[in-house]
C-alpha cells in the first residue's frame, strides 16, 4: 500500500493506493490552515475506514511544492517520520503537477506564494511562475484552474477546481518512480521546493525575503 500525501495549500488530501498507483481511498479537505493538527487524524481515519494501518504502507509519495510553507512543512515532517519509523521509501513529486494530473480539464494549478502573489503552473509548462494575483485572470481568463478555496475566493476564480483529488495523484506518481527507484528519495536531503525564500529568512544575496 502507497500513502499518498499532499498539503501545499489550505485544502489539504490524502489517497492510500495499491502497489501500482491505484487509489482505493481518498480524502481532501479545507484544512483553512489547521494542517499541523487534521493531517494525521484524518489518515488514520482514512486507513481505519478502508481496513488497514499504518504498518500496511510500502512507501510513501508526499507533494513537494510549492506552495505553503507551514503545509509543506507539516506533510513532509510528517511522511518523513512515518517512512523513517515505517522502514519504507518515500517519493516526492512536485505539487502542482500532481494537482493538473488529477484534474485534467483544468488549464493551471494556483497555490499562494504570500499574501499578494501566486504560483502559478500552466499545463504543458516544466515550471511554476510567481505571478501577482493582480495579473492571475489576464494570464488564464475564465479557464478552469485548480486552486484552494480560501484564494478561489479571495481572488474570484469562478469556477475553480480545489486539490482535493491531489494526492491520488502524488500516490501513482510515486508508484511509477519506485519502479525505477525502488530505494526512493534521501530523507536528508528531500526538501519543501520553494520558488522564493519564506519571508523572514535570508537567502544566498543576504537580504530579507
Amino acid at each position: 500500500m502507497i500513502i499518498g500525501l499532499e498539503s501545499a495549500s489550505s485544502d489539504p488530501s490524502l489517497a492510500l493506493a495499491e502497489g501500482d498507483g491505484t487509489a482505493f481511498a481518498t480524502d481532501g479537505w479545507e484544512g483553512e490552515g489547521r494542517q499541523a493538527s487534521e493531517l494525521l487524524p484524518h489518515l488514520l481515519a482514512l486507513l481505519a475506514r478502508a481496513g488497514r494501518e499504518l504498518g500496511d504502507a510500502t512507501a510513501l509519495g508526499v507533494g513537494i511544492g510549492p506552495g505553503s510553507f507551514t503545509g509543506l512543512r507539516v506533510s513532509m515532517s510528517l511522511a518523513k517520520g512515518l517512512a523513517l519509523a515505517l522502514g519504507v521509501p518515500l517519493i516526492g513529486v512536485p505539487s502542482l503537477d500532481a494537482w493538473l494530473a488529477a484534474e485534467p480539464e483544468a488549464r493551471a494549478a494556483v497555490v499562494r506564494a504570500g499574501a499578494q502573489d501566486t504560483f502559478v503552473l500552466m499545463r504543458g509548462e516544466a515550471v511554476p511562475r510567481v505571478v501577482p494575483g493582480s495579473q492571475l485572470t489576464a494570464l488564464v481568463g475564465s479557464s478552469p484552474v485548480v486552486a484552494p478555496a480560501e484564494l478561489a475566493t479571495a481572488l474570484s476564480l469562478g469556477g475553480a477546481v480545489f486539490p482535493h483529488r491531489a494526492a491520488a495523484a502524488v500516490a501513482l506518481r510515486a508508484a511509477r518512480r519506485l519502479i525505477q527507484d525502488p530505494g526512493g528519495d534521501d530523507l536528508e536531503r528531500l526538501e519543501p521546493w520553494y520558488l522564493r525564500a519564506p519571508r523572514g529568512t535570508v537567502p544566498a544575496g543576504g537580504e530579507i525575503a
